[in-house]
């Protein structure tokens, strides 16, 4: 039954009463049809018309009830991990369908304060969940209304929340996937805590790794259920031997790696390492200094044949003299040959002035010896002019200007962490496995990066900005010099998945050049962030968090808290023209005495269209947990249901994880005990 240009699909299911007449009268007409004069062939037919004319009816009234039921429950969606679908060519997101004008005319229809009962749930359910809340209640009856079965009336729903109105609008879904070349251009995930983020990410994960792409998974605060399903799906997929652990808060089952010792240029060393530091106001002139000290302090390591470490940056940073006195040593052995016969390491009499000096400054006097006898013959080197200038300053004011630089190295310099990310590459009692990038991406790696930001925060932000400052590196000269550059295979470029939770944590001037120029060397990055303005507030600019959001071309969006970020893909969607049907009814009288009528009557709908955006932002604040829409293919809007996960098996971990497994799981039974109300969650998100 039509309403016209407005398809009320909320309406009663008036076609079931054609259904009861239809079958009604085939009933009379196969048991009496000597009184319709028909015969018995007659009869059957015309029966057979009016069952096909009750079961067209009964499917349009099937239709309506169903939209009338989806409105307020839909269907469990649950699968195990290794039920995931994955496609070479496209990526799986979940069951959904494409959201159209249509379904916001059907949005405005529900708003009406007619079907305002149709979002209520019936009275029997409503007695139902009041009676398990009654401590005098029989168990045997609690029982049965808690049966999670098909055939429980009154079963309890899914503990999402939410309008589930936003997805019943349809009731024709279908997998939703989209183009695996529309990931190029990088995608963004913003969801409040515990709606699904992680789900998300671990269906992503699952197919990147089906596929053999490189996966690097960033998450900062180290989440056991990720770790466990980025393990499982390498063991299902043959690619167990490729995973590779990064974790700060367990060294001890961790990969060592050297977030500052691979570099193209030079000066990436300083950048890494005092990226951290403060930037604003005044702060910025010290942070210049501290940068030009290790660049001084790496461009010595590097000519001496030192790798830079975050120890050693830190030991020389805190007295250069040692590395000062072996790079000229050094200098002068391969460009003045027998320069010791001319060099007398003692002070003379005219050389007071320099040993008082020495003695002033808190320098080594042979020290300062050596480095007058390069000035006094003339060499010329730009690495001995800025160590130079370092050493004629008074070491007690020199350390003033580079104070901001020593609690960060401090920091990264103590305790297990120390060894964990300087590692003694020449140390072979420790078993641990070398991390590198160029490594990874050569091997066709899996690699999961926890940096336990909830415990040691500093240390976390300053580890994962230099990682993602040297992977950047890295796709830097796989851009400059070809697919092919540090690769023992020549098949082309390899899809680099990057996965980033948290993503505010670690977005800075390195993140912005990966998204930027890392497409070009194969990195495509994922991001998720709770708002936008988590971005914003880390970078300290609007202008900055825009350009960041520019290079992140799809948006998928789950529930979210807050009207800005729901705007930002709001925002990009056009108005849509809803009807909108306004019933109108007048009375008139007549005066004339030749009418027979004393008065007239009018009653009358009149449909107007009216224009409206297509989705409302409040809408997205009521999303149920594992729902989402998603901004695809330049523009493409779907809404889907991300599956929620059953119950899967530790497949093959290994032995030594057990501790750090135990240990991040009591750090989320901690999280859940300071946050009861997302304790119902702990499956689906």
């Amino acid at each position: 039954m039509s309403d016209g240009p407005i398809d009320n699909v909320f309406r009663a299911p008036y076609e079931l009463a054609s259904v009861a007449g239809a079958m009604v009268c085939g009933w009379i007409v196969l048991s009496w049809p000597g009184m319709l004069l028909m015969t018995s062939f007659q009869a059957c037919g015309a029966a057979a018309a009016l069952v096909g004319l009750a079961a067209w009816r009964l499917t349009q009234a099937r239709r309506v009830l169903r939209f009338r039921s989806a409105v307020r429950a839909l269907e469990p969606y649950a699968m195990y991990p290794g039920e995931i679908p994955w496609s070479r060519n496209a990526v799986f997101l979940g069951q959904g369908f494409e959201w159209t004008a249509r379904h916001t005319q059907r949005m405005t229809l529900l708003a009406q304060p007619e079907n305002e009962h149709l979002k209520q749930q019936s009275a029997l359910y409503r007695w139902a969940r009041r009676m398990e809340l009654r401590v005098d209640a029989p168990p045997w009856l609690t029982r049965w209304t808690r049966e999670d079965h098909p055939w429980n009336p009154v079963r309890p729903l899914p503990p999402v929340g939410g309008n589930p109105a936003l997805h019943g609008v349809e009731i024709d879904e279908e997998e939703v996937h989209t183009a695996l070349g529309e990931l190029n251009n990088h995608m963004m995930v913003y969801g409040t805590t515990r709606v699904g983020k992680t789900r998300l990410a671990q269906i992503l994960i699952e197919q990147d790794i089906a596929r053999g792409d490189v996966v690097i998974v960033f998450d900062p605060k180290g989440d056991v259920e990720l770790l466990l399903g980025m393990y499982s799906a390498a063991v299902r997929h043959g690619r167990a031997s490729e995973f590779q652990l990064f974790h700060l808060g367990f060294p001890e089952v961790s990969s060592r790696y050297n977030p500052i010792g691979n570099f193209e240029q030079i000066t990436e060393v300083a950048t890494r390492a005092t990226g951290p530091l403060p930037a604003e106001g005044q702060s910025a002139a010290f942070k210049a200094f501290a940068w030009r000290y290790v660049n001084v302090i790496a461009r010595a390591m590097a000519a001496v044949g030192d790798r830079p470490d975050f120890r050693k940056i830190y030991k020389y940073g805190v007295s250069i003299d040692s590395l000062a006195k072996r790079y000229f040593v050094d200098w002068l052995d391969r460009n003045v040959p027998g320069w010791q016969d001319r060099f007398d390491p003692y002070p003379t009499k005219e050389q007071k002035d320099l040993v008082q000096k020495a003695e002033k400054n808190g320098r080594e006097v042979e020290l300062l010896l050596l480095a007058q006898f390069f000035k006094t013959n003339g060499y010329q080197d730009a690495i001995f002019d800025a160590i130079a200038s370092v050493l004629a300053n008074d070491r007690t004011y020199f350390e003033k200007l580079v104070n901001s630089l020593y609690p960060l190295l401090e920091k990264l310099t103590t305790g297990k962490v120390a060894d964990l990310i300087s590692p003694e590459y020449d140390d072979t009692t420790d078993t641990r496995p070398l991390l590198d990038w160029m490594s990874v991406i050569n091997r066709g790696g899996i690699v999961y990066c926890g940096f336990d930001a909830l415990s040691i925060r500093d240390v976390a932000e300053a580890v994962s900005a230099s990682m993602l400052a040297d992977l950047t590196s890295t796709f830097g000269r796989i851009y400059k010099h070809g697919a092919t550059y540090g690769m023992s295979w020549t098949e082309g470029m390899r899809r680099v998945r990057l996965h980033a939770d948290e993503l505010n944590e670690l977005i800075g001037p390195e993140f912005v050049q990966a998204a930027n120029k890392g497409g070009g060397a194969g990195l495509f990055i994922t991001g998720y962030s709770q708002t936008a303005q988590d971005i914003e507030a880390k970078v300290g600019s609007t202008a900055k968090a825009e350009q960041i959001s520019g290079n992140l071309n799809s948006i998928v969006m789950l529930r979210v808290k807050n009207l800005a970020t729901a705007e930002r893909l709001t925002d990009q969607l056009e108005q849509v023209r809803v009807f909108t049907r306004l019933q109108a009814s007048g009375v008139s009288d007549t005066n004339d005495p030749t009418e027979m009528a004393d008065f007239a009557s009018r009653n009358e709908d009149r449909v107007s269209t009216e224009k409206v955006p297509m989705l409302d932002p409040a809408w997205l604040m009521k999303l149920p947990k594992g729902q989402a829409f998603a901004l695809l293919e330049g523009g493409k809007l779907v809404k889907i249901r991300i599956p929620l996960p059953l119950a899967a098996g530790e497949e093959g971990v290994p032995e030594n994880w057990e501790a750090m497994l135990t240990a991040m799981r009591s750090s989320y039974a901690s999280y859940v005990a300071r946050n009861p109300e997302d304790a119902l969650t702990v499956e689906g998100a």
